[in-house]
């Protein structure tokens, strides 16, 4: 080997020694930098014309593991919708209230039963009746403000997908940026470690909010797919596209999340066809997508079916009594019954027309098997009327029944028959709500008592949208309900098992008239909701949704409360029943009556029909209501302690590779000393050499 050729392999291992310890430096300078990846420069065995000829120095490589990154990414996912479900269960949680407050819903059910059991005692004591309905008012209350705050709840998931979906643009833009950076760099030959770095993080910030598939590519490039298989990055940018109205609000239903490509400018144009439309994507993301569109409606689709019962339960009761003395008139609540409408009542109810002192002015007791089969809401009325004879009407409008004294002087009263009248189990007086405690003036409160052959009353053009979606959230089949099969509510189930509804589940008219949907085994723990309902049943402003009761949210609670004049005068309290043997001239009132007070004791203590809920006592139903929120709540904090702590384990490892170590790089600084130090000997030697080489000429 010449002279010249060891010089130039010593200046070669001079340079590949400085520019090791340039890394090092770089390596330490960084230890503490988030996502730095330590660095190593590339060395190779510099060859010319078959011989060894030096170091041939490259460009400092990243270390760094993609199985060990893609980890990362996995249990960022993870971690991301764990930590936001924990949050908003965390919130609703405080909603509920401690386990026994005072101010919770359980507790003031609990206050109502007791409140009745001080009614027993007798009339004797106004401050039991308004205490009673205080209780009333106040559970009804609750449960109104606890629905308002799911409301709440709901709009700020909303408001945070929005700002989620900004935030994943912004991350796929700078990426895609990246993406450009790190090939061009490649391409020349060059590092590209920090561009990599500034990368991992934008994808792992990116993979916190929805779960993503990251593939690298030869040209050092990464294409992004997210966990239903929608492109999300190649060679081509796209960016997420959702027509949020922004302010935050709860809404009946909510816009899909389109993927869009985008333009030179970056702004979103053509959709690709693919969208993100459930919780299924994963993440910070999907975790608002399953509270937004299935933990907080069925929850507020719960309570509805609480408050339906509650109200149900009283009124049932109040309905067989009536105040002392008795009102001049008796206004019913919403039906969606027209008096063409077939009857459909059994049994006998009592019509009774009595003075202020309570005694009997007219009386008449209606048998509504004897009407016949083929009676109408009209020939009942009619036999009532014809019955009182003038000294009082009642009167069907608008789906709306109302009785009223002809004397201002008198009062109206009605009671059950032996056996006692009923529709779909409830008695004439309460099917109509003639004489409720609890009122909504957007709900029946009853069951309907439908049969197949019954008419469903749409108009020309009206039409109610039906949604079901998984236990993720995610929209199954949609369908517009729009009568065209036929005019009856049979025809209506007809054309729901026709659609595409069909698939997951079948729809009946159940033993009280309500249409009910039982989801197939495939489809258990599906969520059927009505976004929008513009029918109206024969112009008496009630929907398909009040009446069928397929949903907890059509309960009314939302306008729900005592009934105003009850409210504003406790000894309103319909507590007295009608002695039906009493004959005109008679008293048929006592003011010390208490077997309404002692029928809601009893009432409140029965298992009662939740519809789709099932069925269950009042206090049954929300002990489980508010503990399974309870246990979700529970269930989300342990998800989190157990993400986080995988997320960590997985940083950990990464880090444990690819991080920036002081000890190594102190003894690799040594190293690289030594061979600095070696090269240089190598080039004083041969200096020496030559200089001997020189003198020996000389």
């Amino acid at each position: 080997m010449s002279l010249s050729n060891i010089l130039g392999t010593a200046v070669s291992g001079l340079a590949a020694s400085q520019a090791g310890i340039k890394s090092v430096s770089n390596n330490i300078a960084n230890i503490g930098t988030p996502g730095y990846a330590r660095e190593r420069v590339s060395l190779a065995t510099g060859v010319t014309q078959g011989r060894i000829n030096g170091v041939v120095i490259g460009e400092p490589t990243r270390i760094a593991d993609r199985f060990l990154e893609q980890t990362v990414y996995l249990r960022a996912g993870d971690m991301g919708r764990a930590e936001v479900t924990a949050n908003y269960m965390d919130r609703l949680q405080s909603f509920l209230g401690a386990p026994g407050a005072e101010s919770g819903v359980p507790a003031r059910l609990d206050a109502i039963s007791a409140s009745a059991i001080a009614l027993t005692s007798g009339r004797s004591a106004p401050q039991n009746a308004a205490s009673f309905v205080a209780e009333v008012q106040d559970a009804i209350g609750s449960l109104r403000q606890l629905d308002d705050d799911i409301q709440v709840l709901r709009g700020d998931v909303e408001s945070e997908v929005g700002y989620s979906i900004e935030t994943v643009n912004d991350l796929l833009e700078r990426i895609h940026g990246l993406n450009a950076t790190v090939a061009q760099l490649r391409g020349l030959g060059r590092s590209a470690g920090g561009a990599e770095d500034q990368r991992m993080s934008a994808l792992e910030e990116l993979s916190g909010l929805m779960k993503v598939s990251i593939r690298e590519q030869p040209d050092g490039r990464v294409n992004i797919d997210a966990a239903n298989g929608a492109v999300l990055l190649d060679g081509r940018l796209r960016q997420l596209s959702y027509p949020s109205p922004g302010d935050g609000v709860a809404q009946p239903t909510y816009p899909v999340i389109d993927i869009r490509f985008t333009n030179e400018a970056g702004e979103p144009t053509t959709a690709t066809g693919e969208k993100l439309d459930s919780s299924a994507i994963g993440g910070k993301l999907g975790g608002l997508l399953d509270l937004r569109d299935r933990a907080l409606p069925e929850f507020s689709d719960q309570l509805g079916s609480l408050f339906g019962g509650l109200a149900e339960t009283l009124n049932s009761v109040s309905n067989s009594g009536t105040a002392v003395p008795p009102p001049t008139r008796l206004d019913g609540r919403p039906t969606g019954l027209i008096g063409g409408d077939r009857l459909g009542f059994t049994g006998q109810a009592t019509f009774a027309v009595t003075d202020k002192s309570g005694i009997l002015v007219a009386s008449t007791r209606v048998d509504f098997d004897a009407l016949g089969p083929l009676a109408t809401i009209d020939d009942a009325i009619a036999a009532i009327n014809g019955g009182l004879a003038g000294n009082a009407s009642v009167a069907l409008q608008d789906g709306r029944l109302s009785f009223v004294a002809t004397s201002g002087s008198n009062g109206v009263a009605v009671a059950q028959g032996d056996p006692p009248s009923a529709r779909a189990g409830n008695g004439f007086s309460h099917y109509f709500g003639l004489n409720d405690v609890v009122r909504s003036e957007s709900a029946t409160l009853v069951a309907p008592g439908f049969v197949a052959g019954d008419p469903h009353g749409f108009g020309a053009g009206q039409s109610a949208q039906l949604v079901l979606r998984d236990a993720t959230g995610r929209s199954l089949a949609t369908t517009t309900l729009t009568g065209s099969v036929g005019p009856t509510m049979g025809d209506l189930v007809t054309e729901l098992g026709q659609s595409q509804l069909a698939q997951f589940g079948s729809f009946a008219l159940d033993d009280r008239g309500r249409i009910a949907f039982t989801p197939s085994p495939g489809a258990s723990g599906a969520l059927l909701s009505i976004p929008t309902d513009s029918t109206d049943r024969f112009g008496t402003g009630v929907s398909f949704t009040a009446l069928t009761g397929l949903t907890g949210s059509a309960s009314g609670l939302n306008e729900a409360g005592v009934r105003s004049d009850v409210l504003a005068s406790a000894d309103r309290l319909p507590l007295s029943r009608l002695r039906t043997d009493a004959a005109v001239g008679e008293s048929a009132l006592g003011g010390a009556d208490t077997r309404v007070a002692g029928a809601l004791v009893e009432a409140l203590g029965k298992p009662i029909d939740f519809g789709k809920a099932g069925s269950a006592t009042i206090e049954r139903f929300s002990s489980l209501l508010m503990g399974r929120a309870g246990t979700q709540a529970a269930r989300a904090q342990d998800m989190l302690v157990d993400a986080a702590a995988r997320r960590d384990d997985a940083i950990n490892r990464r880090d444990s590779f690819s991080g920036v170590n002081l000890d190594e790089e102190l003894s690799q600084m040594v190293v690289l000393q030594n061979s600095y130090s070696a090269a240089a000997r190598v080039m004083t030697t041969a200096t020496q050499m030559y200089d001997t080489l020189l003198d020996m000429v000389r």
